[in-house]
């Protein structure tokens, strides 16, 4: 199993424990001054899809659902190893650096969960270990999507806004991003509590999408969003972690919001992307696709049906989140159809003890062009 303090290269020296105090005083400060645009935002990143929970050694997933910003991705693929019972370690080439996050969802049609281990530079590469349990917490072999995704600076054209959080369990903030050029903040509450504040992203009311992973290389352990409460100064987001016997966990996470952006936040969106959010209905800036056509949502969960018309392009992923308080949690039931242009994600979401259940989430679907 792959050492958690293998990869300090992601955790910045200069981390700061962030209180619930400390947020009134984030309103008031001043936007840092933009640097310089760079090329392309992200700067580094890449998607997988592993299609065989048994993958043998150097296995090249889905060639149609893995891609990444390095060069040739086409004829250099992302490679999979497993490296024991539910645990893989996904090599995706010429991305290595530091910070940037990670996400994965499990693609099962039985009750499965998928959480990041690690990732770290591995030569010019970056490699993201992925662990995946059943509901009693042990380790279970699973088909599932992974992302990582590293951004810097601010374009000068940008569409939307992108920011995302990686924090420790105790609150401190490992890597952050902010499209505007502003300062993402955590502050720790009760166990397995944290809120997260991103300042000048989105819009007053609920817009955009979010997307939320534990990060633990020793325990079973999955993440969700409990609430969100989106302002005029930007959005404030609660996360919540349980471990396998679902009881509130202190864990590492990744979150991810994006508002008119892919799930993976370039500033120049790629042409065929989009998201939803079913809380109960449909918030219409929620639902976003880049066609204007409109997603619709169907089924009861076992699995439900998301359908994004007029966007299917491959090379591309999916993501799902989990929303609302208790230990709920969602993922793929299967992997996305394509059908006529139009993306079909069968969203699966289970109970505690592992019965399928109707439950609110967040799913997002990105083309890499």
């Amino acid at each position: 199993m792959h050492a958690r303090t293998a990869a300090p290269s992601r955790r910045p020296a200069r981390a700061v424990l962030l209180v619930f105090a400390m947020l009134a005083a984030l309103l008031a400060a001043a936007v840092p001054a933009a640097t310089p645009a760079h090329a392309a935002v992200p700067d580094r990143w890449g998607f997988a899809y592993l299609d065989n929970a048994t993958p043998p050694p150097g296995y090249v997933p889905d060639p149609s659902r893995q891609w990444g910003s390095w060069t040739s991705p086409s004829t250099n693929p992302v490679k999979v190893d497993q490296i024991g019972l539910g645990s893989y370690v996904v090599h995706f080439p010429l991305i290595g650096g530091p910070g940037g996050i990670a996400h994965a969802t499990a693609v099962s049609s039985t009750a499965r969960w998928c959480q990041i281990a690690d990732w770290k530079t591995v030569g010019p590469g970056q490699d993201v270990y992925v662990n995946c349990y059943v509901p009693s917490g042990a380790p279970a072999n699973s088909l599932f999507t992974v992302l990582y995704t590293s951004s810097s600076g601010l374009p000068t054209t940008p569409s939307g806004s992108y920011g995302y959080l990686n924090s420790d369990s105790s609150g401190t903030v490992l890597t952050q991003y902010n499209s505007t050029g502003a300062v993402n903040a955590v502050s720790k509450g009760a166990t397995g509590l944290w809120k997260a504040w991103l300042p000048g992203l989105g819009l007053s009311g609920n817009a955009g999408n979010l997307q939320v992973t534990a990060v633990d290389a020793k325990k079973g352990a999955r993440c969700k969003v409990s609430d969100w409460s989106p302002g005029t100064a930007g959005q404030t987001i609660v996360v919540a972690c349980y471990d396998a016997s679902n009881a509130p966990y202190d864990s590492e996470w990744t979150l991810s919001y994006s508002y008119l952006r892919a799930v993976h936040g370039p500033a120049f969106a790629p042409r065929s992307f989009g998201y939803l959010w079913y809380n109960g209905s449909l918030p219409p800036l929620t639902n976003y696709n880049s066609s204007g056509a409109t997603n619709t949502l169907a089924g009861s969960g076992a699995p439900f049906t998301v359908t994004l018309p007029s966007v299917a392009v491959p090379s591309d992923t999916s993501h799902v989140t989990a929303y609302g308080k208790g230990p709920e949690y969602c993922g793929l039931y299967a992997s996305w159809a394509r059908t006529s242009g139009s993306v079909r994600l069968y969203v699966a979401c289970f109970s505690a003890g592992g019965t399928p259940v109707k439950t609110p989430f967040f799913a997002a679907y990105t083309s890499a062009v």
